[in-house]
C-alpha cells in the first residue's frame, strides 16, 4: 500500500475531525449569544419595572404637590383634575409596561433564533464531516 494514499486518508480524518469541531464550537457560540440575549432580556424587565415605578413616583410627587396647593378647595373640578391625572398615570405605567413586555419577548425570540441557528449549523459541519470522511473512505478503496 502505498504510504500516500494512507496520508492522504488520514488527512482527510483530521479534516472531518476538525470540521466536527468546528459546528461544536459554533454550536456554543451560539448557546452563548443566547444566554446574552437572555441577559439583556433580564436587563430589560428590571428596567422596565423601573420606568414604572418611577412614573407612580412621579404620580405620588405630583399629587402631593397638587393637594397642597388646592387646599381649601373641595370642587368638582379639582376632583376632575386629580382623577385626570391618575389616569394620565395609569395609562403611561401601562404603555410602559407593555413596551417591556414586547421587549422582552423579542429578545426570548432572538435568544430561541440564535439557539435554533448554533444547533443548525453544528448539524451542516457534522454532515460535511460525513461526507468528507466517506470521500476520503472512497478514494482510499479505489486507489488501493
Amino acid at each position: 500500500m502505498d504510504p500516500f494514499t494512507l496520508l492522504a486518508f488520514g488527512s482527510k480524518v483530521v479534516q472531518a475531525g476538525a470540521m466536527a469541531a468546528a459546528g461544536r464550537a459554533e454550536r456554543k457560540a451560539a448557546e452563548l449569544d443566547a444566554f446574552a440575549t437572555e441577559t439583556e432580556k433580564k436587563r430589560s424587565k428590571v428596567s422596565a419595572l423601573q420606568r414604572h415605578n418611577d412614573r407612580l413616583e412621579l404620580y405620588r410627587n405630583n399629587l402631593s404637590a397638587n393637594l397642597a396647593s388646592f387646599r381649601g378647595r373641595d370642587d368638582a373640578s379639582v376632583k376632575a383634575f386629580l382623577d385626570r391625572q391618575k389616569e394620565i398615570a395609569l395609562q403611561d405605567t401601562s404603555r410602559s409596561d407593555l413596551m417591556g413586555m414586547f421587549e422582552q419577548a423579542k429578545l426570548q425570540q432572538q435568544a430561541t433564533t440564535i439557539r435554533v441557528e448554533g444547533r443548525a449549523r453544528e448539524k451542516a459541519a457534522k454532515i460535511k464531516a460525513f461526507t468528507t470522511l466517506m470521500g476520503g473512505l472512497m478514494q482510499f478503496d479505489e486507489t488501493r
